[in-house]
């Protein structure tokens, strides 16, 4: 893929092509028929349904557009949810659970590079170590 391509801010259907672009996915559709993205049984990245958790700071009404993405560690979670400029959040309702937030509606403050990245780790974190082992060495 070209630079330009690779720099473009992300969509939402990158999420998706992403996704199942990585080996061993399936897509099981939860509540809503919202998709989520599983490797060897274990989610990885899935859309959620609005919940009462997340919701808009001005009107209190639930976000609609919730993707919940697997991280490694807490580490991770509180690199990218700590960092002002990133699109990524939390709620109590996540704490000790190692998942991400992100609006849809603010995906493309990513780029697709950023996000081809983060689908990445959300599916090796969740990946067996003979499956992470084997997609790293091709990719590394």
């Amino acid at each position: 893929m070209s630079g330009k391509g690779r720099s473009r801010p992300a969509r939402v259907e990158d999420v998706h092509d992403l996704a199942v672009a990585m080996p061993h996915v399936s897509v099981t559709y939860g509540s809503g028929d919202n998709p989520i993205y599983q490797v060897g049984g274990k989610s990885f990245i899935f859309f959620r349904t609005p919940r009462p958790d997340a919701v808009d700071p001005e009107t209190g009404e639930r976000y609609q557009d919730v993707i919940v993405f697997w991280v490694a560690s807490e580490a991770e979670k509180q690199a990218l949810v700590q960092d002002q400029g990133s699109p990524f959040f939390t709620t109590p309702h996540f704490d000790g659970h190692l998942s991400v937030l992100v609006r849809g509606s603010r995906i493309n403050e990513l780029t697709r590079q950023e996000l081809a990245e983060q689908v990445q780790d959300a599916w090796l974190s969740r990946a067996s170590a003979r499956r992470a082992k084997a997609w790293l060495s091709e990719h590394l």
